[in-house]
């Protein structure tokens, strides 16, 4: 099965609100997160947030594995060296299959052609399994936050790139 990774327009506005929606859901159910607790979780992604996000400057990749949308991955460029990679999301039935990792380098090489020498992410605490994977592709673990916000601690981690 062929799989391509392509820059998202904004015809795929709703293609990627859905991805990530349906790709955070059973995180969101796993650590209990309702629209009321975290209104902000990606489990809760509208059309409207990529849209704005795209407005500011967000790229978004999509993964198909032949015909189907089944991942995604969001890069944001905080300052000069600097990029955030944000949302990433891959269906359930297609984990395992290596399409995180591969959307993964996707966005480390993206940023590294922009110029990037750090890219840093942010995930739940709490989520040792997802801590572990970023670990294994070269991520370090820079400092846990708790934010008044957020119903959950989040762990920044780094990469260089």
């Amino acid at each position: 099965m062929p799989v391509v990774i392509r820059e998202a327009t904004g015809d795929d506005v709703p293609l990627v609100a859905r991805l990530i929606r349906d790709s955070f859901r059973d995180v969101a159910e796993r650590f209990g997160l309702t629209r009321e607790s975290c209104p902000t979780h990606p489990s809760h992604c509208t059309d409207e947030w990529i849209t704005s996000a795209m407005a500011k400057g967000v790229r978004y990749a999509l993964l198909e594995a032949g015909k189907d949308p089944c991942g995604c991955v969001a890069m944001e460029q905080a300052r000069p060296g600097l990029w955030y990679l944000e949302r990433l999301s891959v269906l359930p039935e297609y984990r395992r299959k290596g399409f995180g990792t591969a959307l993964v380098r996707h966005a480390l090489d993206e940023a590294r052609k922009a110029g990037a020498q750090r890219v840093e992410i942010g995930i739940i605490a709490e989520h040792t399994e997802l801590r572990d994977w970023y670990a294994k592709l070269g991520f370090l673990e820079k400092e846990t936050v708790r934010f008044d916000h957020l119903p959950f601690a989040v762990t920044f981690m780094f990469t260089e790139v």
